[in-house]
């Protein structure tokens, strides 16, 4: 039986899954933003690095390799803003997208002043302080597009994956800006206070991001993470990170660990993208699996409410259900009354259930911040 043919309430109700399969629809675009942007953190990252090494030693061989870097990143860039457009011109559920659209609006600002922070970290007018602040609050703001897109998901499986990807991809941030903070520190020779705090400060911040994923994350992932977390290469890390703290004014180190300890910090943020690319794989997997079960659903439930409607049409056929026992499952699932009120109480207790699903996610999200500068 046609739509129209039916009854305004079960057009309504069939009306409100369709609803449902277009939402799942627009989310599985905002995840491949999500991917896209993870990629762009990254190579944002190795580039912000080489610029930090570049303005403390500078050498023809961190030039060529930061040029490199800016090269790889201005590719990925065009992609996540080919992406945005296209968010754009799609004004499906615009009204709920009000704060995604304000902050990818701050990152396409951001984007604009780029090139010239790139001039000036050439010309070596900037310091490596100003470099790395420049740079931070441009992956900040697209962390921050990370975090809408999570916030705004109303799939409570998503949302999981997405809470999980966005505290690893700010766990690694944080990582990231403590690379730059143990080049400054050891290339001095020491630590000073802001220095020795800020180190503090960051893997302290680290930690509460890497739990808060552990809690959402799906199991592969975890064991991905943990893996990392007792690898040599680890070891030899949180060995460089106790040496940096104990360092004082009298009791420097050896400038030539700026190195090592910027290799230590790549390899360890490398290998951190490898378990990010794990996590966007299995969150894109996870929007097309969801978006076959919604079609599916919506196909059972376009023909179940096409019977009832045929049901409560055929007076004949209506009239020969008796010969069921009164209270019987068959009984009762053929009165259209009672059948469609007994699926209009399931699509209640199932959507209060996701919203609660839903809140418990979104919790997560409000992890502190105020480690990022």
């Amino acid at each position: 039986m046609p739509d129209r043919h039916m009854p305004p309430a079960l057009v309504f109700m069939l009306a409100a899954r369709r609803m449902e399969l277009g939402s799942l629809e627009g989310l599985a675009l905002t995840c491949e933003l999500a991917t896209r942007i993870c990629q762009l953190v990254h190579a944002l990252q190795r580039e912000r690095g080489y610029s930090n090494l570049y303005l403390g030693k500078p050498d023809h061989v961190h030039l060529n390799q930061l040029q490199r870097l800016s090269e790889d990143a201005q590719l990925i860039e065009q992609a996540v803003c080919a992406r945005f457009e296209a968010m754009v011109l799609d004004t499906t559920g615009a009204v709920d997208r009000v704060r995604l659209y304000n902050r990818i609006a701050y990152v396409l600002l951001c984007l604009q002043e780029l090139p010239g922070l790139r001039r000036r970290i050439r010309e070596r007018a900037l310091t490596p302080q100003d470099a790395v602040a420049g740079l931070v609050r441009l992956i900040e703001g697209l962390l921050a597009v990370v975090f809408e897109a999570a916030g705004s998901a109303s799939d409570p499986a998503i949302t999981r994956q997405l809470v999980a990807l966005y505290n690893f991809m700010q766990g690694k941030e944080l990582a990231s800006q403590e690379r730059a903070v143990g080049v400054a520190g050891f290339i001095a020779g020491w630590f000073d206070e802001p220095l020795h705090a800020r180190m503090e400060q960051l893997g302290h911040a680290q930690s509460k991001c890497f739990d808060t994923f552990a809690q959402f994350a799906p199991e592969r992932g975890v064991e991905l993470w943990q893996a990392q977390e007792t690898g040599e290469a680890t070891e030899q890390f949180q060995a460089l990170r106790g040496l940096a703290l104990k360092s004082t004014e009298q009791s420097q180190v050896d400038a030539g660990l700026s190195e090592l300890w910027f290799d230590l910090c790549t390899q360890r943020l490398d290998t951190l993208h490898g378990i990010e690319q794990w996590l966007t794989q299995a969150l894109l997997n996870l929007c097309q699996r969801s978006i076959a079960a919604a079609r599916s659903d919506l196909e059972n439930h376009r023909l179940l409410l096409s019977r009832l409607a045929a049901l409560d049409s055929a007076e004949p056929l209506a009239a020969s259900l008796p010969s069921s026992p009164p209270g019987s499952s068959l009984s009762d699932a053929l009165t259209p009354g009672r059948s469609v009120l007994d699926l209009l109480h399931a699509q209640a207790l199932r959507l209060a259930k996701v919203d609660d699903e839903l809140e418990k996610a979104r919790d997560a999200l409000d992890v502190p911040r105020q480690a990022r500068s």
